[in-house]
C-alpha cells in the first residue's frame, strides 16, 4: 500500500523574492527537501502539498518549484478567490499545470457566508468542469458547507481537518468535537469526503492520543472509509506533536485493521485525487 498525507505545507524563509503575507505556525522554513526527508524517516511515500494561504495567499508558485524537484512525491492543491471574476480561468490554468489534484476555498478566510454567492457557485462548478475536488477549509462554516454540497452534486467537496475547529497552540478546547454532529450530517451528500487531517491536536491525551478514537469512529461509521482520508496538517502541528507521531498515531492503534489503514492512509485519496494520473 501507498501511505500518503492528506495534507502537508511546505515554505521558504521569508525574504523579498517571495514575501510573506501572513505568519503560518510553524518552524521558520519547511522546504520541499525538508518535508520530503521528514517523510521518508517514517515511510510516508506522497503528500498533497497545500500552498500556504497564510504565507502565499493565492500564489502557488513555490508549491510548483517543490514538485518539479520531487515530482513522484507531492501533488498540489491551491486556494483560489471566489471574489476574482476570472477566477473559472484560474481553475483551467490550473488544471492544465502538471502535478495538480485540486482547488481549495478559504471560507473562514472573508468569503461569503451566502450559499448562493456566484463567486463561490462558480468556482465549485468550474471545478467540476475540470473534474477537480474542491477542498473547503470550512471550520464554524459547516451548514454552509452541506447548502454547498446541495447546490453542487456533480463537485467533489472534501472537508478539511474534520470540519472542526483546531488550535494553533496548546490548549486543546476543552470541548474540540463540539460541532462533531454538524460534519456527520454531511454524510448524507455523496459528493462529500473527510479529511482526517489534524486530528491528534484535538486529544487531550499523549502520544497515541487515544482519547480521539471515539469520536473518529462515528466519522467512519457515517461516512465509510471510502470517504475518509487521512493526513498531519504538518506543518500547523508542530506545537503539539512531531511528524512521526502524526503518522504513527494512525499506525499503531488496534481501533483500524491493517485493510482500514490502506484506505483511510492512501486508498481513498488516490482515488479521489488521481494520484497516478495527476502526475
Amino acid at each position: 500500500m501507498l501511505t500518503i498525507d492528506a495534507q502537508v505545507h511546505a515554505y521558504e524563509r521569508d525574504h523579498p523574492g517571495r514575501p510573506w503575507a501572513g505568519v503560518l505556525h510553524g518552524p521558520p522554513e519547511v522546504t520541499g527537501d525538508d518535508m520530503v526527508a521528514a517523510m521518508d524517516a517514517v515511510g510516508v511515500d506522497g503528500a498533497l502539498l497545500v500552498s500556504a494561504f497564510t504565507m502565499y495567499r493565492f500564489d502557488a508558485s513555490y508549491a510548483l518549484d517543490v514538485h518539479a524537484k520531487h515530482p513522484t512525491r507531492f501533488r498540489l492543491i491551491k486556494p483560489v478567490d471566489p471574489t476574482d471574476p476570472g477566477v473559472a480561468d484560474v481553475i483551467a490554468d490550473w488544471a492544465a499545470t502538471k502535478g495538480t489534484v485540486a482547488i481549495r476555498i478559504m471560507l473562514n478566510r472573508g468569503a461569503s457566508e451566502d450559499p448562493a454567492d456566484p463567486g463561490l457557485n462558480r468556482v465549485l462548478a468550474a471545478a467540476a468542469r475540470h473534474s477537480l475536488p474542491v477542498n473547503l477549509l470550512c471550520w464554524g462554516r459547516l451548514a454552509q458547507a452541506q447548502a454547498l454540497a446541495a447546490r453542487n452534486p456533480d463537485t467533489r467537496l472534501v472537508i478539511d481537518h474534520l470540519g472542526l475547529q483546531q488550535p494553533f497552540e496548546p490548549p486543546v478546547p476543552a470541548e474540540p468535537f463540539a460541532e462533531l454532529p454538524k460534519l456527520l450530517e454531511l454524510a448524507a451528500y455523496r459528493n462529500v469526503v473527510v479529511k482526517i487531517t489534524g486530528a491528534c491536536t484535538l486529544s487531550h491525551q499523549p502520544f497515541p492520543y487515544n482519547d480521539i478514537w471515539d469520536p473518529l469512529g462515528r466519522i467512519f461509521d457515517a461516512f465509510g472509509l471510502n470517504r475518509c482520508m487521512w493526513g498531519t496538517d504538518w506543518t500547523r502541528a508542530v506545537a503539539f506533536l512531531t511528524y512521526a507521531q502524526g503518522v504513527e498515531a494512525f499506525r499503531l492503534t488496534d481501533r483500524l485493521s491493517d485493510s482500514d489503514r490502506a484506505v483511510l492512509m492512501g486508498g481513498t485519496l488516490q482515488r479521489v485525487y488521481d494520484w497516478a494520473g495527476k502526475a
